[in-house]
């Protein structure tokens, strides 16, 4: 791969007309160089950085130069650039001493063995070795340090260019803002700040305003690399260069570094000065405990429902395709689509051998439009098999992300609507529906679908679980739990990762009114009981303490209505009976 010195002039002319008269010795430019190597520019300002050979803000080089080739692979190039983002960070460039002339020097000797020319290294020295330099140094690092660390104009040009995220620094135009969490965001304007501000405003935020010519400012750059990794997703830590973003130190006033202010809420609640670590640590502590402060029910022992659910329960057992297939009617099975579907199902579900990814979708709108049209035409007796074949169908998650984004669910509503009705319904129809509302969640889409309030299905589905949740007979009260357990769960992890409950309050209440109903009901199954008590329990952990929630299990007395299932000998040996009544409900409320 051939490798190419490209070579800027940052004076644009200027200093080949004015050096000699200020400074007693002529000098050509102000350099800035950059290595060109397989297609990517490398450069260093905002950590290094990349771009289109002659794309970055600093235009088209004054000269190009051949520094020869190398043999070495591309992963090797792409380890030692990792190695030296380390080294090359924003916080670590000094105009003078440390800036891109030196990491194309180090890049080209590990390239080619070859130097770039010593008159560009050595300008730093020529300038500051006259009287001229010395008295201007400030001044000229303030004016040029927006042209030298500026970020460059458009994206990467191909994979090429991209060395491994974990070793180095992010390319320029993603450096404005990071989108992950636990890292400290570098902003460079005002705008750029009042964004992460405003993203923080349900959490807290500390702003570090800091400069390059602040030795205590770096003293405790790691203090605050590892605070923000502390903090991952609780709290925005920001960092400001004033030398570069002058509205921001003009709005908050900034005159000294370092300076810290903290944000709770939206609101300042603090200000200081000084890097002292000690001191930072405290503080941001405090404040993340303001902005979340601990649940009590993190005290209780709740190994159940202290950790992430990774998984729903879902219902795959497929029962013999044939005889299903004998109780489809004829004017369902001879209709658009159908054929193909059940093919589908056949081979998904008998194929041992064969991995589902290469078992070919077929054409979802069109059977949906065949079940829409006549499912309701169809005898009352044949709507059990139907529906079995869709909970298996919606077992692929292919087919379950389709019906997802189908326009107004019409499908499921079809099959699910007149079931949440009052009206009574077929045993069979009704658990195997059940068990299809189950199969929703083998699709991250339905879940979410499921608990918006703006979503026709979550009423269909809520009315339909919490009817079954009653039922005399013990196996519908099993999968109406799974259902619930599900919907819980799905909550349980959002509020676990400190996101907003994806289920209203008022959706929780109603759920969980149902699932106490039908727990201080329950004498007979343990297989009900324990799904029923995992869903109430999922629902109530963490909660608000002066929620609706709370008070709906103190107005029913859930703690007695648990400690009376533990004398029914039937139950009794469920362990979540112990583990929710003595912890959560007892210790909890």
């Amino acid at each position: 791969m051939d490798v190419q010195l490209y070579v800027y002039d940052l004076s644009k002319g200027l200093a080949r007309m004015y050096s000699l008269a200020l400074t007693g010795t002529q000098m050509d430019a102000i350099y800035h160089t950059s290595i060109v190597l397989n297609g990517v520019e490398y450069y260093f300002g905002q950590g290094i950085q990349t771009s289109a050979p002659g794309s970055t803000h600093h235009g088209q080089p004054m000269e190009v130069v051949n520094l020869g080739i190398t043999e070495l692979p591309r992963d090797v190039i792409e380890e030692y650039l990792g190695s030296l983002a380390t080294i090359y960070t924003p916080e670590s460039y000094d105009l003078f001493l440390h800036n891109c002339n030196n990491f194309t020097q180090d890049l080209s000797m590990f390239l080619v063995g070859k130097s770039i020319p010593e008159h560009i290294i050595n300008l730093p020295r020529t300038f500051l070795e006259t009287p001229f330099g010395q008295m201007m140094k400030p001044q000229i690092e303030m004016a040029l340090k927006g042209v030298t660390q500026g970020t460059g104009p458009g994206p990467i040009p191909g994979p090429s260019a991209q060395f491994s995220a974990s070793r180095a620094t992010p390319p320029a135009q993603k450096l404005a803002i990071p989108s992950g969490v636990g890292i400290v965001r570098e902003v460079s304007n005002l705008n750029q700040l009042e964004s992460a501000l405003s993203g923080a405003s349900h959490s807290c935020a500390v702003i570090f305003f800091t400069s390059s010519t602040c030795p205590p400012c770096k003293a405790v750059y790691p203090t605050y690399d590892q605070l923000a990794a502390e903090a991952g997703d609780r709290g925005t830590l920001i960092k400001v260069d004033i030398g570069i973003a002058y509205d921001v130190s003009s709005k908050y006033s900034v005159r000294a570094t370092p300076t810290f202010m903290t944000f709770l809420k939206g609101q300042k609640v603090d200000e200081w000065s000084g890097a002292t670590p000690s001191q930072l640590i405290g503080n941001v502590r405090m404040l993340l405990e303001m902005a979340h402060p601990a649940h009590p029910h993190r005290q209780l022992r709740l190994p159940s429902l202290q950790r992430e659910i990774t998984s729903f329960v879902m219902y795959k057992k497929a029962p013999p395709i044939d005889k299903l297939l004998q109780k489809l009617p004829v004017e369902f099975k001879d209709g658009q689509g159908v054929t193909e579907v059940i093919e589908f199902v056949k081979l998904r579900h008998s194929s041992e051998n064969t991995p589902a990814a290469d078992i070919r979708v077929p054409d979802l709108h069109i059977f949906a439009q065949t079940l829409n049209s006549i499912y309701s035409t169809l005898p009352s007796d044949s709507h059990f098999a139907v529906v079995d074949l869709v909970r298996l169908l919606l077992l692929d998650p292919r087919a379950s992300g389709y019906f997802a984004e189908e326009a107004q669910h019409t499908t499921l509503l079809t099959i699910l609507a007149p079931l949440s009705q009052d009206e009574p319904s077929p045993y069979n129809l009704r658990i195997v529906a059940l068990q299809l509302a189950c199969n929703l969640f083998s699709t991250p889409l339905y879940p979410a679908q499921i608990t918006s309030s703006s979503s026709s299905l979550r009423e269909t589905c809520l009315r339909f679980a919490t009817n079954s949740l009653l039922d005399s007979h013990a196996s519908l009260r099993v999968v109406a739990a799974s259902f619930a357990y599900n919907l819980a769960s799905f909550n349980h992890n959002a509020r676990f990762d400190g996101k907003p409950d994806p289920l209203s309050e008022e959706d929780q209440v109603e759920l969980s009114a149902s699932l106490l109903e039908a727990v201080s009901r329950e004498d007979q199954s343990v297989e009900a009981l324990h799904g029923l008590l995992y869903a109430l329990g999922l629902l109530v952990y963490e909660t608000p303490m002066d929620g609706a929630l709370i008070d709906l299990c103190r107005a029913m007395g859930v703690a007695e209505t648990i400690s009376g299932k533990m004398d029914i000998q039937a139950v009794q040996k469920e362990p979540l009976l112990k583990e929710l009544g003595k912890e959560l409900f007892s210790k909890g409320l």
